[in-house]
């Protein structure tokens, strides 16, 4: 019989065969792994709803990094969640506090790990906002500047890029500006770009204790249903100096993934985010599917979509699934 249809199944007919074919590959270079460092001693404490992720203190955040780099994950994203709180974040922008302390103890023990800073001020503000309040409304331009005063201070203890997430508008040029003028040229910049004003965000806000105490987010995050202002963000956060631009969440949000990657040439990033995190867990621990299957195909999902990096939960899993 002449065949009168395509063949696609012969490449597709043994694993070798599927392996050899592969578009899209996951690794572990390709991960970033978030950590939340807090203050006191002795602290290991597991965050109720992300189970597997903790709150560390610094004493005990070698034997975390320790189990990081020995899974050959290269990069960590910073998140610091201090005692002291007040109304314009001033711990942010203390060469001192919790965040600068941890940044500079995981780059004296291991000086080739990357060291990414989240550059916010809602786990600094006892409103839990990302930027100054005046009348209940978060003010813009006096925002920036201290995000500006944030980067510079975490680049002082030894970030290799600042990930500002806040939302504000001018946020990568006034960093970019601070950091130019301070000395730090050569750092990088990997914005939050599109970020949307998510219900994806709940079991990170138990983590960085972070839940506005008043009012919402979304007069600075993107409105969920908006697809082309994500494009006149990151079109504005190009032309301000971004290296990097993040999408996030990034499960619910792919296609501004593919977006960005047909648009730009910096590479994108998709950040996995805590309740897309949260509900594997679930979803796994009540052995409802393969724990190991979705989150692969949720990160293959990433790849083909365009991103370059993914900042994930899953990053210690997957890098032991990918040894193995």
């Amino acid at each position: 019989m002449t065949s009168k249809f395509d063949r696609h199944r012969r490449l597709r007919s043994s694993a070798a065969m599927r392996s050899l074919v592969r578009e899209n590959h996951v690794r572990v270079e390709d991960l970033i792994y978030p950590l939340f460092v807090v203050e006191g001693q002795n602290i290991k404490e597991q965050i109720p709803s992300m189970p597997g992720v903790y709150h560390f203190s610094l004493d005990r955040l070698a034997e975390e990094m320790k189990e990081i780099a020995a899974a050959g994950i290269k990069s960590v994203l910073m998140f610091g969640v201090p005692e002291h709180k007040d109304a314009c974040g001033s711990e942010a922008y203390n060469d001192q506090a919790i965040t600068q302390q941890a940044i500079r103890q995981i780059k004296e023990a291991y000086p080739e790990m990357i060291v990414i800073a989240d550059t916010c001020l809602c786990q600094y503000t006892d409103h839990g906002h990302c930027g100054v309040l005046h009348e209940g409304q978060v003010v813009n331009d006096e925002t920036l500047k201290l995000l500006a005063q944030t980067a510079v201070s975490q680049a002082k203890a030894g970030a290799d890029i600042i990930a500002p997430s806040n939302m504000m508008d001018g946020f990568v040029i006034a960093i970019r500006e601070g950091l130019d003028e301070a000395g730090f040229a050569h750092i990088p910049i990997m914005s939050y770009a599109v970020k949307y004003a998510s219900a994806f965000y709940g079991p990170f806000r138990d983590a960085a204790h972070s839940t506005p105490q008043s009012g919402d987010r979304k007069s600075y995050q993107m409105d969920p249903a908006n697809a082309r202002e994500g494009l006149l963000e990151a079109e504005s956060d190009i032309k301000e100096g971004a290296d990097f631009l993040i999408v996030k969440p990034g499960l619910a949000f792919m296609d501004m993934v593919l977006r960005l990657r047909e648009n730009f040439h910096v590479p994108i990033v998709a950040y996995n985010v805590s309740a897309e995190y949260s509900m594997v867990k679930a979803a796994a621990a009540n052995g409802w599917i393969d724990e190991e299957q979705i989150v692969m195909e949720t990160l293959v999902g990433f790849k083909r979509a365009g991103a370059d990096l993914i900042i994930t939960y899953h990053a210690k899993d997957v890098a032991k699934w990918l040894a193995r």
